[in-house]
């Protein structure tokens, strides 16, 4: 079999499959083949679709092998599949399946210790939507049960494998860079449970920082006002001295003119 035809026939069983197919499965069939010729068969063809400007292209996706159709024209199939695409997940199932995503297999008191909420509702709704499984049972106290995400999960985020997840640092470093006066609206899907929490740790610092600045100002004032006080308490004290020292003196001068005026009656 030639290279043009293992090219054909990878071509169109990718294209049959309504799910991402694996070279596993491709091989299946096409006996002959073997998984390195299946691999560039794959390149070939989306040389091929890029050099001919075709709308779509083959994504590797949970494993195996996906034909999509291109960003570009994601508004015009949102149109025509309007009332068949699916519900996005809530905030509250976002921030569950990230501390999963990062932190599997994890028990649920774990995820509400990271969250600081009840996940109950949560947890059900990702297992009906099937991004989670159980994963067993731990080895802490009631053996809790433990969940891990799915090959569903990487369908639905477009993920080949759990190892293309965004690191820590990558997410904190894409948020900075993204990052408006605005704001820009919500935050990545998966976002690590470690950031969310340096972050939370950074605002809280900032604002006892806050609180101790406030404190120190008012105190300062309360100190300057005392001081004013005390000031305004001595000019008023050195006044009253004044005064009183100037009673005596206008007495001695009321008593030194009778007595000039009793010596000139006298001569």
């Amino acid at each position: 079999m030639n290279p043009e035809q293992i090219k054909r026939i990878v071509e169109v069983l990718i294209f049959a499959s309504d799910t991402p197919i694996s070279v596993k499965q491709i091989q299946g069939v096409m006996e002959e083949a073997r998984p390195k010729e299946i691999e560039k068969a794959v390149d070939a063809l989306n040389d091929e679709y890029k050099k001919t400007g075709r709308t779509f292209l083959i994504v590797q996706v949970a494993g195996g092998y996906q034909m999509v159709s291109r960003d570009s024209y994601s508004q015009w199939i949102r149109k025509l599949f309007h009332r068949k695409i699916k519900a996005r997940l809530s905030q509250a199932a976002l921030e569950a399946l990230s501390v999963i995503a990062f932190k599997q297999p994890v028990s649920k008191p774990e995820i509400e210790a990271v969250r600081g909420v009840n996940c109950d509702g949560v947890v059900r709704t990702l297992l009906e939507r099937k991004l989670i499984t159980l994963s067993g049972r731990g080895e802490g106290p009631g053996k809790p049960l433990l969940y891990k995400t799915t090959d569903e999960f990487l369908r639905y985020f477009g993920i080949n494998q759990l190892s293309d997840l965004p690191k820590p640092r990558e997410i904190e470093e894409i948020l900075k860079e993204e990052k408006q006066p605005d704001e820009v609206e919500g935050v990545d899907a998966l976002k690590s449970p470690d950031a969310a929490a340096s972050e939370e740790k950074q605002s809280e610092t900032g604002g006892n920082e806050k609180r101790e600045e406030a404190e120190e100002t008012g105190q300062n004032s309360k100190g300057k006002r005392g001081r004013k006080k005390t000031e305004g308490a001595e000019a008023s004290g050195v006044e009253n001295e004044t005064s009183s020292t100037d009673e005596p003196n206008k007495e001695a001068k009321g008593k030194t003119s009778e007595t000039v005026e009793v010596n000139d009656a006298t001569e």
